[in-house]
């Protein structure tokens, strides 16, 4: 009776294990990253050894609550595709009878086929006779390629390089000819708005199609705000990639990332033209043709630099919806930063200026505070002070800013911030034409060189003043380059022990003390 007991004991436990493991083994699962899967929409269907992607498969019978969460997703497609349609909409008004009956014809497709339609119209050409063929039946292939560069000319892209990822995006740089790179931003697979939204919602297709609406929305605003210190988009590329229709990739502007900590170490001349490139990209933000817009994702890594200029790269999280407001509730115009709050009047039912102070508070704490006053010319010390203090306590708007960014340019640029006085320099210099010093360099802060002293200055006088105030200088040789501003590149030295003919530099080398 015992040993009959534990055999059917025994068999008990080896059911439930069985049991289990058959329920581990085949209930539904996705895929699970490990890495951060990297891909190329022109390597999908050329390698067999590409790396692993999200699979759909055929999904088993929905589950009522899977209905419900499936519903909220579509829900959150539409509001996204709304946004970018709300964005184009300025297009539509100039539009004629043909292209607004065709935009009402789409009102009855899919969301996405909604989107790739009204993207179509907006490259439609009245004066381009296609009586045969309907726009709407052309390929995103072809409306690319008309438009810009597209799917053609990123099939053949060599130096492929990933530069980085972000919560949606995966950006790599690709040269499409030996003298021209691009940077190409895709969804990123294994990024956290798609990881995490396959496991919610247990539709990758779905799921590819709410990620890729912000490079779509990013697409549609860099078409709609031109401006030099936004990122150009030079064209996108449609395609269907294995088991997700439709990929989007978008072709833009290559640009360098900003590193703030090698910025606080570059001249103060190239800091100050980061920060009134920022100041005209918010300004433009202000006045825009979509209206005021917010970069609601403030941080320097949305920004890069190119040829030395800053440019906002990433406008998926911008916005031009002004917070809504009454006047006896004045908590609804509170703007929380991590530092202070500040309260906005509310006109209008609107937070007045919301939008653009958000940002110009994000410019001084991220970059004004650190990158304007810190190594400036001592006569512009006080102009820059009272720029940052203004921005920080947001007693300015950005009409007000800019200007005053400008004036200091203009003193700058024109030297007007040199002392104006008549003493003689307490040393002599002689003056050696088509000639430079190869060595004895010294390093100074802060430099254009790093293994040297190699500084900006307006006038020779400037770079005899500079280099009194070295101890260890003795002779400098004015380069035949010049920077933005038109100052001119000057290489400060230990001696002259090296000079050599240079044609176009001139040196200058100290001959020995004077009475004052």
């Amino acid at each position: 009776m015992k040993r009959r007991k534990m055999v059917v004991a025994a068999g008990f436990c080896v059911s439930f294990i069985l049991g289990t493991l058959m329920n581990l083994l085949f209930i539904p699962g996705f895929e699970h990253h490990s890495e951060r899967v990297h891909r190329h929409h022109h390597h999908h269907e050329k390698h067999t050894d590409a790396p692993a992607r999200l699979q759909i498969d055929d999904s088993p019978p929905v589950e009522p609550a899977t209905v419900g969460r499936l519903s909220e997703l579509q829900r959150q497609i539409r509001e996204r595709l709304d946004e970018v349609l709300r964005y184009r909409q300025a297009h539509w008004l100039g539009t004629g009878p043909l292209e607004r009956r065709r935009l009402m014809d789409l009102e009855q497709r899919s969301e996405w086929e909604l989107y790739k339609g009204i993207e179509k119209i907006n490259h439609y050409d009245p004066s381009r006779s296609t009586p045969a063929v309907s726009i709407a039946t052309k390929s995103h292939r072809e409306i690319t390629r008309e438009s810009g560069l597209g799917c053609g000319s990123i099939d053949n892209v060599t130096n492929v390089q990933y530069l980085g990822s972000g919560y949606t995006k995966a950006v790599y740089r690709a040269a499409l000819n030996s003298s021209f790179s691009v940077a190409l931003k895709s969804v990123d697979f294994g990024g956290h708005d798609m990881e995490n939204c396959v496991k919610k919602y247990a539709s990758s297709a779905d799921c590819y199609k709410l990620a890729s609406f912000k490079i779509i929305k990013e697409m549609t605003l860099m078409e709609r705000l031109q401006h030099p210190n936004i990122l150009k988009l030079y064209g996108s590329c449609y395609q269907d990639s294995n088991d997700i229709k439709e990929t989007v990739t978008a072709i833009t502007e290559l640009g360098s990332p900003l590193e703030m900590i090698q910025l606080l170490q570059t001249p103060w001349e190239e800091r100050f033209r980061i920060c009134l490139s920022l100041m005209r990209l918010l300004h433009y933000l202000a006045h825009s043709p979509l209206g005021s817009v917010t970069l609601l994702d403030f941080r320097p890594r949305q920004f890069v630099l190119v040829d030395g200029v800053l440019k906002v790269t990433d406008l998926d999280d911008a916005s031009v919806e002004e917070t809504p407001c009454s006047k006896s509730a004045p908590q609804d115009c509170l703007m929380e930063f991590p530092a202070r709050n500040f309260t906005l009047p509310c006109h209008k039912g609107r937070c007045q200026g919301i939008n653009q102070k958000r940002n110009l508070y994000n410019a001084y704490r991220f970059f004004f505070t650190y990158l304007l006053p810190h190594s400036a010319p001592s006569a512009l010390r006080p102009l820059l002070d009272k720029i940052v203090n203004s921005t920080g306590e947001l007693m300015w708007g950005t009409d007000e800013t800019l200007a005053h960014l400008e004036k200091v340019l203009d003193i700058y640029r024109n030297g007007h911030y040199l002392k104006n006085n008549t003493r003689m320099h307490k040393t002599e210099y002689k003056r050696v034409s088509d000639s430079s010093i190869s060595a004895e360099n010294y390093r100074c802060w802060p430099s254009y060189q790093h293994d040297g002293c190699l500084l900006s200055v307006y006038s020779v006088d400037e770079a005899v003043d500079v280099c009194e105030s070295h101890v260890q200088c003795r002779a400098f040789v004015m380069t035949n380059h010049t920077t933005w501003t038109g100052h001119q590149l000057v290489l400060f030295k230990t001696g002259a022990s090296s000079m050599s003919v240079a044609p176009g530099k001139l040196s200058y080398v100290r001959l020995g003390e004077t009475e004052s």
